[in-house]
């Protein structure tokens, strides 16, 4: 086999494949618009970086100086929005059960002729925890706003008594908390959602278009011209078939990275051509394994739905959504099956935390050894290729 040869068998291949990804408009969908226009969903969707203007009721049945004070403070927050002053509380949570409101801030009878008597008050809020994210943050902005008012009232009582200001703030708060968030300062929902999100939704289009295009040659009866081409050598012939596939991938991804690190200043702090390195990885592990599901599940409908099966899965097993310290071992272990869970640890590693490839080297080397993964059914799918007669 010479290299002329060898090459010209390659450019076939080429030539071959662009015509199947320009004459079909799955691909053009599949490969950069779906991802694309997620990539438009996503960060329009959390433009803000965090919710806000989440409603509220508040039950003020209090009505004192102190009590208008407190609500007007509440509010004043970003996230929350007080929508609606009921007269009651079952008025209050009939509009939570409406889903018009998700929190309900109840301000007890006489709270203010109990802090100048230097009672004990007991400040009530419900929420509503089937949204997450808006029960999250309106429970921290409840608690703020009841321990602040506590405090203010406690700082006046103080001050009453004769104590300077300063010394009122001491007894109130004996140690004075000074927090850092490291990797994402601003607590922004888009950061640490869309840099998983979407790299994982894209791993979850490349693993279904791999075992598509695969697949496809078995369908339509052209295995045989593709074994014909590559003088019967598969591992030649899909390993010319899907170039053009990864490149198109990683023009793709490179668009999405450059958005999100450069154009939006997501942190980044080991640069851009660590995290094109770790997508590039990304993309070719996941194109591996759809090699190696379509070899141990030759039927698309088959090996197609297992790949969306693993790949869904992985958004939750990969560690941004819950800590993967924190499952079960059986579930740890099984963590490390998906491409995205490596790619989510260099992201952590790299991209927030500015570590170097000494400390990184593990989870670059687990996503290369997905690359193995096609040479234990090679066998396999060269029998399918050969054997395999499509009948409508």
């Amino acid at each position: 086999m010479n290299d002329n040869s060898l090459w010209s068998r390659i450019w076939m291949i080429w030539k071959r494949e662009f015509r199947n990804l320009t004459s079909r408009p799955l691909y053009l969908f599949g490969m950069v618009i779906a991802p694309l226009f997620t990539v438009f969903f996503f960060l329009t969707l959390m433009g803000d970086g965090l919710p806000t203007g989440l409603p509220i009721a508040v039950v003020d049945l209090d009505n004192s100086t102190t009590s208008r004070k407190l609500v007007r403070q509440l509010d004043a927050f970003k996230q929350t929005e007080v929508v609606m002053r009921a007269c009651n509380f079952s008025e209050a949570r009939q509009a939570m059960q409406e889903g018009k409101v998700y929190g309900i801030y109840l301000i007890p009878k006489d709270m203010g002729k109990d802090v100048m008597a230097n009672r004990q008050p007991k400040v009530s809020f419900y929420l509503n925890n089937s949204y997450l994210v808006a029960g999250s943050l309106l429970y921290r902005d409840l608690k703020t706003i009841s321990v602040l008012g506590s405090a203010a009232v406690g700082r006046e009582f103080r001050k009453a008594k004769g104590q300077s200001e300063r010394q009122a703030m001491i007894d109130l708060q004996p140690i004075a908390v000074d927090a850092h968030l490291l990797g994402n300062p601003l607590a922004n929902y888009s950061v640490y959602l869309c840099n998983t999100i979407l790299p994982g939704v894209y791993n979850i289009l490349i693993m279904l278009l791999t075992i598509y295009a695969m697949g496809s040659e078995l369908k339509k009866n052209t295995s045989h011209s593709l074994l014909r081409i590559s003088q019967g050598n598969l591992f030649l012939g899909l390993l010319s078939k899907l170039a053009p596939h990864a490149l198109i991938y990683f023009l793709v991804i490179t668009a999405i990275d450059v958005i999100l690190y450069c154009y939006l200043g997501y942190p980044c702090k080991s640069g851009l051509l660590s995290m094109l390195a770790a997508s590039y990885m990304l993309v070719l592990a996941s194109m591996a394994m759809s090699i190696f599901l379509f070899g141990l599940f030759p039927v698309m409908r088959l090996s197609m739905s297992c790949a969306s099966l693993i790949s869904v899965v992985s958004l939750s097993i990969s560690g941004f959504s819950f800590p993967v310290t924190e499952m079960h071992y059986l579930m740890k272990t099984w963590s490390n099956v998906f491409p995205l869970r490596h790619f989510f640890l260099i992201y952590v590693d790299q991209a927030l935390s500015g570590l170097g490839f000494a400390y990184t080297w593990p989870s670059y080397l687990a996503l290369t050894l997905f690359l193995f993964l096609p040479l234990f059914v090679m066998p396999r799918l060269k029998m399918i290729y050969e054997n395999f007669k499509y009948v409508p």
